[in-house]
């Protein structure tokens, strides 16, 4: 169990280090991202004003008929497309990039990949 709560502290305390250089505002809100081993999470937050402007996982039914798999690097590729799809008819074109404490590779870097060519700007 030790061992276990050591492991969960790194990208923890990793994403609080980031989340104080960088926040959301209205006109350049935060792409948050949240992964799991099956499933991952991304939400464009204003923190200005404590409200998520747009949000998409793997469990949603956009995502669901691409049949795709959350847990591969095609499947967040497809989830970066489906959130700037989504974010750009929202009005929002260009975010900040938050990737939660994760390294930027596989999965993060293929939805920060999937939504640059769904037209975001970070």
């Amino acid at each position: 169990m030790k061992k276990l709560k050591a492991k969960q502290a790194g990208p923890r305390r990793r994403h609080t280090r980031v989340r104080g250089k960088i926040s959301g505002t209205a006109a350049r809100p935060r792409l948050c991202i949240t992964r799991s081993n099956a499933n991952i999470y991304a939400q464009v937050i204003d923190d200005v004003a404590g409200k998520t402007l747009v949000a998409v996982s793997t469990l949603g039914p956009d995502f669901k008929a691409t049949n795709k798999s959350g847990a591969t690097v095609e499947g967040a590729a497809a989830l970066g497309e489906i959130i700037g799809k989504k974010a750009t008819e929202a009005g929002i074109s260009e975010v900040v990039f938050d990737r939660g404490g994760y390294l930027y590779h596989g999965r993060i870097k293929a939805l920060a990949d999937g939504a640059r060519e769904a037209g975001l700007v970070f």
